[in-house]
């Protein structure tokens, strides 16, 4: 198994994630032969290729006489059928680094963008990546090789949580520089301005690309679960407050579900995917849960 895939992903995990498929739910550009629609119509319609069937594909587009000769399942691929590009856009900013248990959000969201990367690969689909803080940090263009998302991976495992948030002059920023229709996966806890976070979103909506925003938060803030005096800081500003949970916990309760319900109606109004993720889930658990609602929606 690559190093760099190997940090995040354990061979059970591998194996249970390598015959999952994302598809995209709009047309998309692409350089070689893959299993997403094209915006390209015309002569491009005509019959290419087949590739084998995968768990996951739409069982109309089985071409039953290869299957008669060869008893095995193949796809019929047509010329406006192009493979799928997949930006990872991974947030490293301090508040990333929070936890209240062993794993931080930052390590979670890196070993979700791991596993994505890997269905999308095995999929001979491309994949780049976005690490960002305050500014966008590494920019690695899209390829559809594992030795790629190896470097990917690397790149992922050698950076920490650092310095404060931009996430919406950010996502601006990315959208300006992806010229061809894509999938755009946000991994990040969204905290920051959420007003300019929901524009940035849109932005990407309206060059066309797909949008994945997996929101990744600890179970303490989700539940909020203290139960003695506790200081809470700013991982970023360094700020301190010391107070009693309990007579916090109504107000937390009432403004973090405020916060979650601006994101959710926000996307679910751009028709753009938004998952709540909580870093104490089994890893492939969450991922299988995601694409199989996924393929689901886009029957």
């Amino acid at each position: 198994m690559p190093d760099g895939l190997r940090h995040f992903l354990n061979p059970q995990e591998m194996h249970s994630l390598g015959r999952l498929v994302l598809n995209s739910r709009y047309a998309v550009d692409g350089n070689l032969a893959g299993a997403h629609r094209s915006p390209h119509r015309g002569s491009s319609s005509e019959f290419a290729d087949h590739r084998q069937y995968i768990q996951g594909d739409d069982p109309k587009h089985i071409d039953w006489k290869v299957y008669g000769r060869t008893d095995r399942y193949f796809i019929r691929r047509y010329e406006d059928e192009t493979n799928l590009r997949v930006y990872l856009v991974v947030d490293r900013s301090a508040s990333m680094k929070y936890t209240s248990r062993e794993e931080t959000k930052y390590r979670y969201a890196c070993r979700l963008a791991a596993a994505i990367g890997y269905v999308v690969i095995k999929a001979r689909d491309s994949v780049g990546l976005c690490l960002y803080s305050d500014k966008i940090d590494t920019q690695m263009d899209s390829a559809n090789s594992l030795a790629h998302l190896d470097n990917v991976m690397k790149t992922l495992q050698v950076s920490e949580p650092a310095s404060t948030t931009e996430t919406a002059r950010t996502l601006h920023q990315l959208a300006e520089s992806i010229r061809k229709r894509a999938l755009v996966v946000v991994l990040s806890d969204l905290l920051d301005d959420e007003e300019r976070i929901v524009r940035a979103l849109a932005h990407f909506r309206k060059q066309h690309h797909d949008v994945v925003v997996f929101h990744t938060l600890d179970p303490a803030e989700l539940d909020f679960t203290y139960e003695k005096n506790t200081v809470f800081e700013d991982l970023e500003t360094q700020e301190r407050l010391t107070c009693d949970p309990k007579e916090i916990a109504p107000a937390y309760a009432e403004v973090f579900g405020e916060f979650l319900a601006r994101y959710q109606k926000a996307c679910r109004e751009m028709q753009i995917d938004y998952r709540i993720i909580r870093t104490d889930q089994p890893l492939d658990t969450t991922v299988r849960a995601y694409l199989e609602e996924r393929r689901r929606c886009s029957k």
